[in-house]
């Protein structure tokens, strides 16, 4: 087991403690074992959810097709490149 490097205080009020307890104990874990990785569980649902970008079958198509055509820099690109002397 890794020794913590920070620290997250909590405040319930009894009853919840006393529930979240009970559960800890059904699985056979400390507390703060039970809250931790219930917390990560939780986080990692949320950033799934938010930065996860699904496409359609047909949206999946055309972005792979772009991703396969060649890179052909607009008017725009190849003007800023040759002001800083890539072009």
């Amino acid at each position: 087991m890794t020794s913590a490097a920070a620290r997250l205080d909590l405040r319930l009020n009894r009853a919840d403690k006393a529930r979240i307890a009970r559960a800890a104990d059904l699985r056979g874990v400390a507390l703060s074992a039970f809250v931790r990785d219930a917390v990560l569980r939780e986080a990692d649902s949320v950033m799934a959810a938010n930065l996860t970008v699904t496409l359609s079958a047909e949206e999946s198509r055309r972005f792979l097709k772009v991703l396969d055509a060649p890179f052909l820099p607009n008017a725009r690109l190849k003007k800023a490149l040759a002001r800083v002397g890539r072009a």
